[in-house]
Formats: C-alpha cells, sequence, structure tokens
C-alpha cells in the first residue's frame, strides 16, 4: 500500500527574504530582491546584477559553532544548512547534536557546484606549494555532496543521504525522489531540498554564453522579466529551499501541521533531441513530463488551478508557456494561473526548484497567487496562449486546491511536481 505523503516543514534562504516570514511577506507584496554588485563591474561583467541573500555574522552563529565557520566560506551548504535546520525546526523537531540517530528520516539535497570560493583559494594555496596548509574542511566544502554531509551531522539523520544534481531542476527533482521513498514506504520523513553559490566563480560562465541581462544595470529591480517582450536575459541568483516531507500516518500520529500535500510527480530526460540540446529543451519531453505527472497524481488537466513555472526570461519563456497550454490542452481564459518566482529572486540556478516549490507551498497554505513584476507588457507570443488575466501583476486572494510546479534545465532535463492544498 503506497503512502500519502504531506509537506510538514519549510525553511528557506532567498534573495528577497531569510526565514518563512520575511520569504511570505516578500511575495505577497512583489518586493525584489535583485541589487547592483560593484564586484561583477570590476570585472567586466555584462551583467552586474544578481541575488544574493543578506546573511549577517549573528545569524550564522545561531546555526554555526565558531569551529565551524572557522576557514568556512561554502555560501551555498551555508545557505543549505540554514534552509534545512528552519525546515526541520519548522516542522516540529529540536536540533540536538547529542540526539538519537533517527533511522526514519533521510535527506536529499542538491547542488550545482560547491564551495567554489573554497576550491579557488585552495587552487592558490596548491599553486603556491602550500598543500598542507588547505585545512581539514576543503573536501568536504569542495565536494558535490557537502550540504547533506554537513546537514545529516547536524540533525542526526540516518535514512538514505545524498545529494543530487540536475542543473536548474535540481531542488524540484530532489522533492521528487523524496516522495518516492516515502510513498514506497522506505522512509517515514525526508528532508529534501538544494542550494546554489553565489558570485562571480558561479556566474561568469553564464555571462560569457550572453543568456544573462545586461540592460538593468542601473535599475536592478527591473532586470528579471519572465514573461516580458522585453526579458533580455535572467539575472543570476542564488540561495537554498528546503522542506520536510512526511508520511500523512507519521505527520497525524505526531500532530504536526500540514502545510499541503505532495500527490506526485514525473522526471524525464529529452535526451537532446527533437530540437532539444545541451542548452535548449526537447519540447515532446517537456509535454510528457507534465502529462505523466498529472497522471502519477492522478490529476485532471482541468483540476490544475495554478502554475508556478520555470520561466527564466530568456526566449525559452513562449515556448514553455506553449509546452504547457498543449499538455493541458487550455488556453486563453481557460489557462491557469501562472507566475514565475524569478521576477522577484532572479534565476536561483541549482536552488532554484527547492525555493520556488517552497514558494508554491506558501501560496497553497496562504491561498494567494504572488506577482510576477516587471511584466507589464506581456510576450506578444504568450498573449496569444494566456489571457492577460491569468498572469497577475499584483498578489491575488484565490480560492485553490491543485498547484503544478515545473523545473527545466540544462541538459535537457524535466521535472514536474503537482501540490493539493490539505484538508484536514
Amino acid at each position: 500500500m503506497t503512502k500519502r505523503v504531506v509537506i510538514t516543514g519549510l525553511g528557506v534562504v532567498a534573495p528577497n527574504g531569510v526565514g518563512i516570514e520575511a520569504f511570505t511577506k516578500a511575495l505577497k507584496n512583489g518586493t525584489s530582491g535583485i541589487s547592483f554588485h560593484q564586484e561583477l563591474k570590476d570585472l567586466n561583467f555584462s551583467c552586474q546584477i544578481g541575488g544574493i541573500p543578506i546573511i549577517s555574522d549573528e545569524l550564522k552563529s545561531k546555526y554555526f559553532t565558531d569551529l565551524q565557520l572557522r576557514g568556512f566560506n561554502s555560501s551555498g551548504i551555508l545557505y543549505g544548512c540554514i534552509a534545512g535546520i528552519d525546515a526541520w525546526r519548522d516542522a516540529g523537531f529540536d536540533v540536538n547534536e547529542d540526539s538519537e540517530l533517527d533511522y526514519d528520516t533521510g535527506l536529499i539535497f542538491g547542488t550545482g557546484t560547491s564551495g567554489v570560493e573554497k576550491f579557488r583559494e585552495a587552487i592558490y594555496k596548491l599553486d603556491e606549494g602550500n598543500v598542507r596548509r588547505l585545512g581539514s574542511t576543503v573536501v568536504l566544502q569542495t565536494m558535490a555532496s557537502g550540504v547533506s554531509a554537513y546537514l545529516s551531522g547536524m540533525l542526526g539523520l540516518g535514512n538514505q543521504v545524498t545529494t543530487n544534481s540536475s542543473a536548474c531542476t535540481t531542488g524540484t527533482e530532489a522533492l521528487i525522489l523524496g516522495h518516492d521513498r516515502i510513498q514506497n514506504g522506505k522512509a517515514k520523513r525526508m528532508i529534501v531540498g538544494s542550494c546554489s553559490d553565489h558570485g562571480p566563480y558561479v556566474w561568469g560562465g553564464f555571462d560569457a554564453m550572453r543568456v544573462m541581462t545586461y540592460k538593468h544595470n542601473t535599475e536592478p529591480e527591473k532586470g528579471s522579466r519572465p514573461m516580458s517582450a522585453t526579458a533580455s536575459g535572467f539575472v543570476p541568483g542564488s540561495g537554498a529551499g528546503a522542506l520536510v516531507l512526511e508520511s500523512l500516518e507519521s505527520a497525524l500520529e505526531r500532530g504536526a501541521k500540514i502545510y499541503a500535500e505532495v500527490l506526485g510527480g514525473e522526471v524525464n530526460s529529452g535526451g537532446q533531441r527533437n530540437g532539444g540540446t545541451l542548452t535548449a529543451p526537447n519540447p515532446e519531453a517537456v509535454k510528457r513530463c507534465i502529462s505523466k505527472a498529472l497522471e502519477n497524481a492522478k490529476v485532471k488537466n482541468s483540476e490544475v488551478d495554478v502554475i508556478n513555472g520555470h520561466l527564466t526570461a530568456t526566449t525559452k519563456d513562449a515556448l514553455e508557456i506553449q509546452n504547457w497550454s498543449e499538455a493541458l490542452n487550455r488556453k486563453g481564459e481557460d489557462f491557469p494561473f501562472i507566475n514565475s518566482t524569478k521576477s522577484l529572486v532572479g534565476h536561483c540556478l541549482a536552488a532554484a526548484g527547492a525555493i520556488e516549490c517552497v514558494a508554491s507551498i506558501i501560496q497553497i497554505k496562504e491561498q494567494f497567487v504572488a506577482p510576477n513584476i516587471n511584466c507589464e507588457d506581456f510576450h506578444p507570443e504568450i498573449q496569444k496562449l494566456v489571457h492577460s488575466g491569468k498572469i497577475p501583476l499584483e498578489s491575488q486572494v484565490q480560492n485553490f486546491n491543485v498547484l503544478a510546479k515545473a523545473s527545466f534545465g540544462f541538459g535537457d532535463v524535466n521535472a514536474c511536481v503537482l501540490f493539493k492544498r490539505f484538508m484536514a
């Protein structure tokens, strides 16, 4: 018998809000977290704006000991641990280094690149012949699974502990993998999420590819423009999102608050065929991913009320809307409400899926549709498929049940998941 899976804890470190309360307020108010960064200008970046969460030394000290912070400069792991611990506490659990090993709880926490600044520091020391001065945490801070190693140790998790990495799809994929493990009875709880470092050594390759905007360096909050006719590329971001997934049986047994239910999802690849490439999606695979997610979740096309899209503010936005329209067989006024969290935080790369899943759950729990800022001038191809009223420019209170969240990543990989409002 398969288990029903619900969400009992949330944590987020986003450019426009650290913590669920601040992030929720920013979502409702349409507050941007994009700012100008002199360092990018000094390094001759075309795009000199980005989304970086604000983390004070005081806040760090609430999660890490002085010993842990010594020589620690991996922003992605920092963000992931803060979000993960917040989600764990939000679910009603304590953080205690002397706790019993918890074999019922596991962790799937993804990333793209880890500890880039630490790796750069190590390269300079090695080039100078100072291998013995690298420090004892270089490996932990630079290995891909560093975030899951740190976080699982802080919480004492004894079920599956691993890191996935699937470009922009990473966070949504992690959630689906965690859902499947609980559904199949292999764990009672899974902490799932993803994180991403920030800075020039992460963002430089994208700037070289000319996929980031260069037109809004003097007005950063207007830079991220998903679904807009004047979109000119994505704005880079960073951070982390985390969710505690739990079997409904376990959540009810301990009287936990329940944010929403995870109905199911699908992960697939376009195989870089039929128009798909390393950087472009195969439309047939995208539509199949959405359709199979609906099938796995036992949701009818007509039951999808809201879409939280991938929608990066690049030339592929119109294609994504077309894929949604064809997969759901809905358009015009019949099209669901749709928004892109990236208009507020930029494209947080490997962290995007998790941060946007958290945003999706907040909208379900609070019953509102977050706004799309910088989208007053709808893309003409999108206008042909979606009634403008379904792309809200301001926060809207809505009574809805089902939200579809999808992420599409470099390498032609896709993930789509269905969430439902939980009614006791």
